[in-house]
C-alpha cells in the first residue's frame, strides 16, 4: 500500500487550521500528520522526529506569535531538508513574497483560496511544479523591473528554458508543459534541471523570481520557436 502524503500544519488560528485538516483529510492520499500555533514548537517537534517520519509538506502562515514564518522558513528547511514548504497566508505584501520565494518557499498561496485551489497547489508542488496565487503569479511576472541588458540574459537561459519557466510559473507541472509544447517529459525534466543550475535555484517559484531579476523576460517577448527541443 502506498505511503500517504504526510502533511503538517504551521497556523495559530484554530479554526482555519481545522478548517484546512478537515479538507486535507479528505483526500485518501494525504495525512495530516501534525498542528501547531507555533513555529518554535513546530521545530522543536521537527527536530525529534525520525527522518522517515517527516512531513513531506509543510503549509506555513507567515504571521505567528512568537518568531514569524518568514524568520523559520529556513529553519524548516534546514530541519527537514527534502520537505516541501507552501506559505499559506493572508499577506500579499510583494515584500514578503520575494523573501519567502528567495529562502526556498515552494510556493505561495493566500487564504483567500478555496480549499480545492489548496489541495491543487499542494499536488503541483508534490508533482515538482510550482503552487502560485494567481495574483502573487502576475504580480511575479510584471513587477519585477530590475533587468541585466538583454543580449547578457539571453546567454543564461535558452528561448525554450523561458518559455519552460514561464509555465512553470504559471502552476503547470512538467506533464502539462510537456502537453503544451508537444515535446517529451524527460525533455523537460532536463530543460526544468538546467534551468535551476544556471540560475543557481532550488525550485520553480524561486526559478521564476531569479529570471525576473535578471531580466530574463520582457512583456514584449513572442512565444517561443516550438521547433526548439
Amino acid at each position: 500500500m502506498k505511503r500517504k502524503v504526510r502533511i503538517l500544519l504551521v497556523e495559530d488560528n484554530p479554526h482555519y487550521r481545522d478548517v484546512i485538516a478537515l479538507a486535507l483529510h479528505h483526500e485518501r492520499d494525504f495525512q495530516v500528520c501534525g498542528q501547531f500555533g507555533t513555529a518554535e514548537i513546530a521545530l522543536r517537534t521537527l527536530r525529534d522526529t525520525a527522518p522517515a517520519d517527516l512531513p513531506d509538506l509543510i503549509l506555513l502562515d507567515l504571521r505567528l506569535p512568537g518568531l514569524d514564518g518568514l524568520e523559520t522558513l529556513p529553519r524548516f528547511l534546514s530541519a527537514a531538508p527534502g520537505t516541501k514548504v507552501i506559505i499559506l497566508t493572508q499577506s500579499d505584501n510583494e515584500a514578503d513574497v520575494l523573501r519567502a520565494i528567495s529562502c526556498g518557499a515552494s510556493g505561495y498561496l493566500l487564504k483567500s483560496s478555496t480549499a480545492g485551489q489548496i489541495v491543487e497547489g499542494i499536488r503541483n508542488v508534490l508533482a515538482g511544479g510550482a503552487s502560485l496565487d494567481a495574483g502573487v503569479a502576475r504580480y511575479l511576472l510584471n513587477a519585477l523591473k530590475t533587468r541585466l541588458p538583454r543580449a547578457e540574459s539571453e546567454v543564461i537561459l535558452t528561448t525554450r528554458q523561458r518559455e519552460i519557466l514561464t509555465l512553470l510559473g504559471e502552476g503547470l507541472v512538467k506533464k502539462e508543459i510537456a502537453d503544451r509544447l508537444g515535446i517529451g517529459y524527460a525533455t523537460v525534466d532536463d530543460h526544468i534541471a538546467n534551468i535551476y543550475l544556471r540560475l543557481g535555484v532550488r525550485n520553480a517559484p524561486a526559478a521564476v523570481n531569479k529570471a525576473h531579476l535578471l531580466g530574463l523576460f520582457s512583456p514584449s517577448e513572442k512565444s517561443s520557436d516550438r521547433r526548439e527541443h
